[in-house]
């Protein structure tokens, strides 16, 4: 894991690329990976998704081309301007004689201001996913312990991220609602700064390192994670009003903030849900230039790499 600083990147926009990239390469070297082939992902904000369906008779390159006419119906933009990939689902439910396609779209450089950070710390860019469906990917292994693997179960999936809490629906592996709200744990940093008179770099590495005066779990913590439990349960409310449900049957929380402990317990108490923080290395074996004390502490934050790396066994 490696720092960026704010600014750099701004809602999936690479701001300043020279200093992401040296960021990237910094990142590469601190790894102690030989590995060269990369997995990469966009934000959803970045890519244009779509399910057709199309008649299952048709070739490869007959599917290409019916694909590229389907996209342009729904692409703002000239095809010309964007990459276009497709993933055939598997038939139409009900009808042999169809399948479900699902077509993917981004702005070519959206593309590739990723393939060129990868490149530029001397790896071969092999995979471009979406972050959401990176992050189902690794969310698919916990679910799968769920009882009777998840089978039919709905799956309230929440990533707290610096910023943005990004909010997956999913039934099935199918997504039936996304959200994203701007609240996440940068406003425990301000917080910190505000309450402790610190700027908000001093604050950040305090709280990241466990240096924080002795009042800091009843005056700041305890009062950022009821309001992020409230948060979570009005992005819930939000859902059961636009959709005819009214319940889920588990929350599943990640991101950096995920770890903060006792968050499960009051989402819980607040949603009245059973909720339950992802560990996205659960039932891995670590190897062993791992250091898994500085792991335990992270490790919340690594679903979306986690999916990405899981593509090596799954595509």
């Amino acid at each position: 894991m490696e720092p960026l600083e704010r600014g750099w990147i701004s809602e999936g926009n690479i701001e300043k690329f020279d200093e992401v990239a040296e960021a990237v390469r910094r990142l590469v070297r601190k790894s102690g990976s030989k590995t060269k082939q990369v997995a990469l992902a966009l934000p959803g904000s970045a890519v244009i998704t779509k399910k057709i369906t199309l008649s299952a008779d048709l070739n490869e390159r007959e599917m290409e081309v019916q694909v590229e006419s389907e996209a342009a119906q729904y692409i703002p933009f000239s095809l010309s301007e964007v990459s276009l990939d497709f993933f055939v689902m598997g038939p139409t439910a009900g009808s042999d004689a169809y399948v479900d396609v699902l077509l993917a779209a981004s702005r070519k450089e959206k593309v590739s201001d990723r393939q060129g950070l990868a490149e530029a710390a001397g790896l071969t860019p092999v995979i471009m996913d979406v972050e959401s469906y990176a992050s189902r990917m690794a969310a698919s292994r916990v679910i799968d312990s769920l009882p009777n693997k998840g089978k039919d179960m709905l799956i309230a999936l929440f990533e707290v991220g610096s910023q943005n809490t990004g909010l997956q629906v999913i039934r099935n592996d199918d997504v039936i609602y996304e959200r994203d709200q701007m609240f996440g744990g940068m406003l425990l940093s301000q917080q910190i700064a505000r309450q402790y008179n610190l700027s908000f770099d001093e604050a950040d590495l305090k709280k990241k390192n466990g240096e924080l005066p002795e009042d800091y779990p009843s005056r700041v913590l305890k009062p950022f994670m009821e309001n992020l439990a409230q948060e979570i349960g009005r992005a819930l409310q939000f859902f059961f009003t636009s959709t005819p449900h009214n319940k889920v049957d588990y929350i599943l929380l990640s991101g950096g903030s995920a770890a903060l402990t006792g968050l499960a317990e009051v989402v819980g108490a607040q949603t009245s849900f059973p909720c339950k923080v992802i560990n996205p290395f659960d039932g891995m074996t670590l190897g062993p230039g791992v250091q898994a004390r500085k792991l335990a502490g992270e490790s919340n934050s690594y679903l979306v790499a986690t999916g990405l790396a899981l593509r090596r066994f799954y595509q």
